[in-house]
């Protein structure tokens, strides 16, 4: 099979000592996680069981507005029941009986624990254990916990995905799952290239409907699709599952890899991959050159936010020209981002977890570029006069495969580009001359 371009001399950043802070965190809590997932299971529905600020949050995250009606809902908790003057569990099963009864197209129903409903000790495995023999075979309930105390931002999909691999039906031949919500278009982009290559059965979890998930076995290779799934790599391992560790797909390096690790898997030829995938990676190279011109020679700066943090790096200094200061992420899972990080040349710091105020001090002194970081941290910074890109951005859009690698490149240079558009601006208002002309 074709090496997409020579590989980082050495193991690059995968022996770089990683400095390990616990302080002061800056990130959302997992029940972010709800906001993607319920427009991906198009038969699933979510019950927080939560407070007033876990509603607000969500209704804010996704913008929903008064007279729609999302596959979301917040079971709040009032202060009796914090207090215990109420029944938590009876109050809970009423509440998902009406909304069953209303609503009879859901098929998966997820009890997901919040910050009060775990600091209260309400346990909602067995409240889903007591509604699922209520409900099924209609309604399979699982849960899973997004809690603030317990989790940051994406694990909450990895716990949701943790939660559904115990009920997957049982696999004893040969097949391959995809682990990993993705946009609808790019998943399409992935099963047509997937079909090119002539692999399959392909499984995905999750699937679009509960009647879509996928069998695993002994039989069973597990890709992982997003870098932020330890749990649930884990428990399909327990399930038989193999793992298939490689670079993630963000741009063409990374997209090749990735496939070129399935290819090899299930004995495609070098010649099938080449020519299935010489087309796409040809107009992903093509795009990624268009659209990173802002950014070859700039430093990047990454605060811990959503764990795609290394293989972005990757993308960005080896295909856009970037040099990385500080690559910070939540957690370091060294063996799914083993791959990612051989592939990170050495020279930035790497971290792990947050004491914000000492790497905010950092951030000022190495003055970088762009800095990658949450929305709480990204006002402040600009004001500071430091150019951000929204770390959230990249979990919203679509940026995986090959059809996304120049859009995904687009996102870090918009910044570069607003602030050379305004800096030209300010100089013209000002009777200057613009921001790089001759004095």
């Amino acid at each position: 099979m074709t090496d997409p371009r020579p590989l980082a001399a050495g193991r690059g950043c995968r022996d770089t000592p990683v400095l390990k802070q616990r302080g002061q965190r800056e990130v959302f809590c997992g029940l972010t996680g709800i906001i993607w997932l319920h427009r991906k299971m198009q038969d699933a529905f979510f019950l927080v069981v939560g407070s007033r600020t876990c509603a607000h949050l969500l209704q804010s995250a996704a913008g929903v507005m008064i007279f729609a009606e999302p596959r979301f809902a917040t079971a709040v908790l009032e202060e009796k029941d914090l207090a215990g003057l109420a029944d938590a569990n009876a109050e809970l099963d009423r509440e998902v009986g009406r909304l069953l009864a209303r609503r009879p197209d859901i098929r998966r129903l997820f009890l997901v624990g919040s910050c009060p409903s775990e600091v209260i000790k309400l346990d909602l495995q067995r409240a889903a254990e007591r509604l699922n023999r209520q409900h099924a075979p209609h309604v399979a309930v699982l849960n899973w916990s997004g809690s603030g105390i317990e989790t940051t931002f994406t694990e909450g999909e990895d716990a949701c995905l943790a939660a559904m691999v115990p009920g997957l039906p049982s696999a004893s031949g040969r097949s391959l799952i995809v682990a990993g919500a993705l946009p609808d278009v790019v998943e399409d982009q992935m099963q047509r290239l997937l079909a090119g290559l002539g692999v399959g059965p392909v499984g995905l979890l999750p699937a679009r409907r509960a009647d879509g998930a996928p069998p695993v076995g002994p039989g069973t290779v597990v890709a992982l699709a997003q870098p932020f799934l330890g749990e649930t790599l884990a428990a399909l391992e327990r399930r038989g599952a193999r793992a298939l560790l490689a670079p993630f797909p963000f741009g063409e390096e990374g997209t090749t890899a990735w496939l070129a690790a399935i290819a090899g898997a299930f004995g495609v030829s070098a010649e099938r991959f080449d020519a299935v995938t010489a087309a796409p990676r040809a107009r992903a190279r093509r795009a990624v050159a268009a659209a990173a011109g802002p950014l070859a020679g700039r430093t990047v700066f990454f605060f811990p936010d959503s764990q795609l943090e290394v293989p972005l790096a990757r993308f960005l200094t080896r295909e856009c020209g970037m040099r990385a200061v500080e690559v910070g992420t939540p957690y370091l899972h060294r063996g799914i981002l083993g791959p990612d990080l051989e592939l990170l040349a050495p020279g930035p710091v790497i971290s792990e977890g947050q004491d914000v105020d000492l790497q905010l001090d950092r951030a000022r002194a190495a003055r970088p570029d762009l800095t990658v970081c949450g929305l709480g941290l990204a006002n402040p910074m600009e004001a500071e006069g430091l150019a951000t890109k929204w770390a959230i951005e990249l979990v919203f859009t679509p940026v995986h495969f090959y059809d996304q690698a120049g859009d995904l490149a687009g996102l870090f240079a918009r910044p570069l580009r607003r602030g050379g558009l305004l800096g030209g601006l300010a100089g013209g208002v000002m009777g200057g001359a613009p921001a790089g002309a001759a004095p």
